[in-house]
């Protein structure tokens, strides 16, 4: 059998496979016995923290990697933002009324992911966070047009479960928020950012900070729903107080429609 791996010495599969066939004594029952890798009560060890997150950082970066891909272009928004056919169960009028933009992030992914397939799913292939509501459209879209995509999923008391579309070798858990969010921005050429909650505006102004202070490159970075953004948000108010630079509103842009999105992304930042 043709062997692949780089090194020559002996694999830690094969030793961990070997250490589960010994004798049942009290030694190997002991939990001091165990391969430090394969103890999970070991590796869930406050100290082993540090380990843990390189662990979340290193697993995506390596199959993304083996999978060829490039660039993403990503997709935040509410988990509770329901389709359209669904809006009649939805816990608010507004919300009900944000169920359009499920179809327009659904059709937004399958736009990008048309033009991701021009270079065999390499580049610009939708990344979400693998749950349900914008984050499922999103997914769902790349679906449509018979392409891949990403799912950033991350363990919650609900939630948990990732979405049907989400490209079942591309679909990703997480423990940690932090290292899930360098995974959404790392390969990111676009982020696209439709009506949400808490988690949908830790994002946007996680991802708007690092290029403010030019930690990141300036990417297209699109607002869906001007209204809603409005609402919560009074942008101009942050220039006019100085807690924030006049330029700082240039960072991003609002959007209604998929066709808008695509037309800004490919115009960026001239328009």
């Amino acid at each position: 059998m043709k062997d692949d791996r780089l090194s020559q010495f002996r694999d830690a599969g094969s030793d961990r496979n070997t250490a589960e066939k010994v004798p049942d004594t009290a030694q190997t029952r002991a939990p001091a016995y165990r391969l430090a890798f394969a103890d999970e009560d070991f590796m869930c060890r406050d100290e082993l923290r540090p380990v843990r997150l390189q662990l979340e950082l290193l697993k995506p970066e390596m199959i993304l990697n083996e999978r060829g891909i490039e660039s993403t272009v990503v997709l935040f928004g509410g988990s509770r933002i329901p389709e359209p056919s669904d809006k009649a169960n939805a816990r608010t009028k507004t919300l009900a009324g944000l169920s359009r933009y499920y179809d327009e992030a659904r059709k937004f992914a399958r736009l990008v992911t048309e033009k991701s397939m021009a270079s065999y799913g390499r580049e610009y292939v939708v990344a979400t966070g693998g749950g349900p509501g914008v984050m499922e459209a999103g997914n769902r879209g790349a679906a449509d047009a018979g392409g891949s995509s990403i799912g950033l999923n991350i363990v919650l008391p609900h939630e948990q479960a990732p979405n049907e579309y989400v490209t079942p070798g591309l679909c990703f858990n997480f423990h940690y928020f932090a290292i899930r969010k360098m995974h959404f921005l790392m390969r990111a050429k676009a982020i696209c950012v439709f009506p949400g909650g808490f988690g949908t505006l830790d994002e946007t102004f996680e991802a708007l900070t690092l290029i403010q202070t030019d930690r990141m490159n300036r990417v297209p970075f699109l607002l869906f729903g001007e209204e809603f953004w409005r609402s919560i948000i009074n942008w101009e108010a942050l220039s006019e107080a100085g807690t924030i630079s006049a330029e700082d509103l240039e960072l991003f842009r609002f959007v209604e429609t998929a066709e808008e999105a695509i037309e800004a992304i490919n115009t960026w930042p001239a328009a």
